[in-house]
């Protein structure tokens, strides 16, 4: 059955709500990616952060306070009119909430945790359950008092493409009439020195596919979608999993598992490749992501299909990069474009030639697909789609 998305809210790097995000992101802008040091030990390092204040969480539910849950209460608040609509229409125990993270609020765990170690004692505002992987779809059910199911799917950069799959299987089972679904994921020194000690960190905006290329920078972002049976013009059409375990961190290299993924994106969506306008790709920057990315689009688009990695212009963000990018093909139906790829224009030799999108290119046909991939071999591919 297909699913629509409703209404959309999305934070990240690129700015506020849609009408922001959408300027600075057919226009290729990297303004976000700013250098900053205190994230890892002695190294200055881009990252996609949201610089502005956020707002501050309720009152009643200040011990859920997290920057996390503070990014999706922003995300939350540009589409509350349609959320509490639905929650009108359906009921508070038919609107399910189906959220991806990495992160949720560890950030505050760490300083805490310091804390402790230093005076040993917590601060006073220290509580647990908001570093606990279910504290960002705990908060919005709180929050918006709602009964239905609500959890959190943490399957490293893959997650929130995960969410969205798993809240259209909820509408299909009929458990729910509508779902908030999407990701979010807050910088914090954890993932940061994580990925640093896997020596995948760039001190340079990223550069995915070029043969110059030398690893990801982080983002944050919240992305929301309203999910349901009731038509809209913007659907998630197709979608397709696996997972080829092949290494706990690095990729497949041949990229089959990347492939299987999209074949049953195409398969659940009744396209053919040669119906897709626009591929989002997964396009980290690493040595290995990208090498085997492009085999398996090459295999899948002999003819080629336009794509771009959006990555330079918000950071990996992670739990939150599976929505994010699907909200990147949502806008890109709205506005008739699509993103650029934004990289210093030396292709790999090693690698097979992609169909690069560039600023100002205009979206030729009405179905998009975007690749997410993630540690241990777990792979997604979604369709988003014009509604026929």
């Amino acid at each position: 059955m297909t699913a629509y998305l409703n209404a959309l809210g999305v934070i990240c790097a690129l700015g506020r709500g849609q009408d922001e995000v959408s300027r600075n992101l057919f226009a290729g802008d990297c303004c976000g990616m700013r250098a900053e040091s205190g994230w890892v030990p002695e190294r200055v390092l881009p990252v996609g952060g949201v610089r502005t204040e956020l707002v501050p969480l309720p009152a009643e539910l200040n011990q859920q306070s997290s920057r996390n849950n503070q990014l999706l209460l922003e995300a939350a608040l540009q589409i509350e009119d349609q959320i509490r609509q639905a929650i009108h229409t359906y009921g508070a125990s038919r609107v399910a909430i189906v959220l991806g993270t990495s992160t949720s609020g560890i950030d505050e765990a760490s300083r805490g945790i310091a804390n402790y170690l230093r005076d040993n004692q917590f601060p006073g505002d220290y509580d647990y359950r908001q570093q606990e992987l279910s504290a960002p779809a705990n908060f919005l059910a709180d929050w918006l008092q709602l009964s239905g199911p609500a959890y959190v799917i943490s399957t490293a950069c893959t997650s929130s493409a995960r969410a969205l799959m798993s809240a259209q299987r909820l509408l299909d089972l009929g458990v729910c009439d509508a779902v908030i679904c999407g990701g979010v994921d807050s910088l914090c020194k954890l993932t940061l020195n994580g990925f640093t000690s896997l020596e995948a960190v760039s001190s340079e905006r990223c550069n995915p596919f070029s043969v110059n290329r030398n690893g990801i920078n982080i983002g944050e972002a919240a992305v929301l979608f309203l999910m349901t049976k009731e038509r809209a013009p913007i659907a998630l059409l197709g979608s397709g999993a696996s997972c080829d375990a092949h290494h706990i961190s690095a990729p497949e290299p041949t990229g089959k598992g990347a492939l299987q993924a999209m074949r049953k994106a195409l398969a659940s969506a009744k396209l053919v490749p040669e119906q897709i306008g626009y591929l989002n790709l997964h396009g980290t920057a690493t040595q290995h992501n990208d090498a085997m990315e492009s085999l398996a689009v090459a295999s899948l688009f002999p003819q080629g299909v336009a794509c771009s990695s959006t990555k330079p212009m918000t950071g990996h963000t992670l739990g939150a990069a599976g929505a994010l990018e699907a909200a990147f093909c949502w806008l890109s139906l709205a506005h008739g474009r699509v993103p650029p790829h934004v990289w210093d224009g030396h292709p790999d030799p090693a690698l097979p030639a992609l169909q690069w999108a560039q600023t100002g290119d205009t979206l030729k046909k009405r179905c998009l697909m975007s690749n997410s991939f993630a540690f241990g071999g777990n792979n997604v591919s979604l369709i988003i789609a014009e509604a026929l």
